[in-house]
């Protein structure tokens, strides 16, 4: 049984943040960079805040039980949504573009998505510059996640609400018996690989306010830059390898980093069989790529074509969607390769989309074991990850993901090109808005400017559909979710 009111209680949490994160940035325009937007952010961050308090104090004498399954599935979703509204009242005020473009540049940039419909960013006031690039470090771990680690009246059925917003087949593994300690150390871990990477990009040359901005965007692997020509911009290979290993860094579970922070032991890395996984697959694909780049003379000479190589294998695979060069303009069969290094995605437990590591491992090793009992029908198989046995209800839930993330990229797809996009742009668009990734093809090589109102709302969706994995949106809409 649902609850509206505590779901409703529960919703003015994160809005009451998002007018906190809008305040703060309209003191910046105000104190530091006085490029004259702050109204734009103080005045919905002060309504936000008025409305958001007065139904928390309206339904303060409602006891705060702890959240069911469902309750926490409709908080996860619902949440995305008022949070994307909310933080898109800055984006439209400032550039004046429309509530349906305004929206999908605020979900955009929550769900660490990176696709984005505006041009001109080099001219545009630091304010809202810096304010986009948070949006998605704040989405990076979640914005649920934030709520349970910062309020400690959630710890009873908190780890509902983590479920609902963590990626990943496997997620009852805990860092602490307590969930907002778990929670705790994720940040913790988060925001110090964040500083580490503004003081590397820094070190290498960027100015402080691009360092600060895009190490945001690197280790929530979300991709949205401060310029136009996105990491191109620096014209440095040096700072396309630092971004490299913080973007690999963002897309390997947060929680092997923590463990191999308190162990002090950097082999705990290849010792994971998805982080190892995931590090043999990236090496693979960008060396091939590097290879056809250099013999097709797409890029001047072979070390360049190594460094555009990896950095885009990188890029894409852990859904960042940063660029360096005008990669649209290489054969063909590059962009398909991208595409699909999209889908395989990063570690479960990161900031990166896609369908995880985890779960392609899983289904080519379901794939042998069906191999192996036909070859042997009267054998006993063990399926093993992590030298652990997998339960079938695990297979089965992996391999039903993985179906409906391709039925779903088929129904996304057709239903652009309904709207007049081509098939390149449509797959591209969805892939790109599905696995939280951002870069399209074709007529959407620059921006998605050129969707239309309807297919604006339809990659809004998706992207909320992708970051959420699937399952937890959709089940919203089956009529068991609210049986009593």
């Amino acid at each position: 049984m649902i609850r509206p009111l505590l779901v409703m209680r529960l919703l003015t949490m994160p809005c009451l943040w998002m007018s906190v994160v809008q305040f703060v940035f309209g003191e910046l325009s105000f104190m530091l960079f006085k490029d004259d937007v702050g109204r734009a952010f103080a005045i919905p961050a002060l309504l936000t805040f008025s409305v958001s308090l007065v139904i928390l104090l309206g339904f303060r004498k409602y006891a705060l039980p702890s959240v069911n399954t469902r309750e926490a599935m409709l908080f996860a979703s619902l949440t995305w949504l008022a949070v994307g509204v909310l933080g898109a009242i800055p984006i439209i005020s400032v550039t004046h573009i429309s509530f349906t473009d305004g929206v999908f540049e605020s979900i955009s940039a929550l769900t660490t998505t990176g696709a984005t419909v505006l041009s001109g960013l080099d001219d545009m006031p630091p304010t809202f510059l810096m304010y986009r690039q948070f949006l998605q470090w704040m989405g990076g771990l979640g914005v649920v996640i934030f709520v349970v680690a910062i309020l400690p009246m959630l710890n009873i059925g908190g780890m509902r609400l983590l479920k609902a917003e963590t990626p990943g087949p496997i997620k009852d593994e805990k860092l602490s018996p307590r969930v907002s300690s778990t929670t705790h150390y994720l940040w913790m871990v988060y925001l110090a690989i964040t500083v580490l990477c503004a003081l590397s990009y820094y070190a290498a040359g960027m100015s402080v306010f691009d360092a600060i901005g895009h190490s945001f965007t690197t280790v929530s692997t979300g991709g949205f830059s401060t310029h136009d020509a996105s990491m191109g911009y620096f014209n440095s290979p040096l700072i396309l390898w630092i971004c490299n290993v913080f973007m690999l860094l963002g897309a390997i579970n947060f929680a092997l980093h923590y463990r191999v922070y308190i162990a002090r032991r950097l082999t705990l890395y290849w010792q994971d069989e998805e982080t190892r996984g995931f590090l043999k697959i990236v090496a693979f694909i960008a060396f091939l790529l590097a290879l056809f780049l250099f013999q097709t003379d797409s890029e001047d000479g072979f070390w360049v074509s190594i460094t555009q190589s990896f950095f885009h294998v990188i890029s894409f695979i852990t859904s960042t969607g940063f660029a360096a060069t005008d990669f649209g303009a290489w054969p063909a069969v590059t962009s398909i390769i991208l595409i699909f290094v999209g889908y395989i995605g990063g570690c479960a437990g990161s900031t990166a989309g896609g369908n995880k590591v985890i779960r392609n491992i899983i289904s080519v090793k379901s794939i042998g074991l069906e191999v192996k009992r036909l070859v042997h029908p009267n054998g006993v198989f063990a399926m093993k990850f992590q030298g652990r046995t997998i339960s079938e209800d695990v297979r089965h839930s992996v391999m039903g993901f993985m179906c409906l993330a391709a039925m779903v990229t088929v129904l996304f797809t057709v239903l652009l090109m309904m709207t007049g996009m081509s098939f390149m742009a449509s797959l591209s668009a969805t892939a790109a808005c599905l696995n939280v990734l951002g870069p399209g093809f074709a007529e959407l090589g620059s921006n998605f400017a050129p969707l239309s109102d309807t297919g604006t709302w339809l990659m809004s969706f998706a992207m909320i559909l992708g970051r959420l994995e699937y399952f937890t949106v959709l089940v919203l809409f089956f009529p068991v979710m609210w049986r009593h």
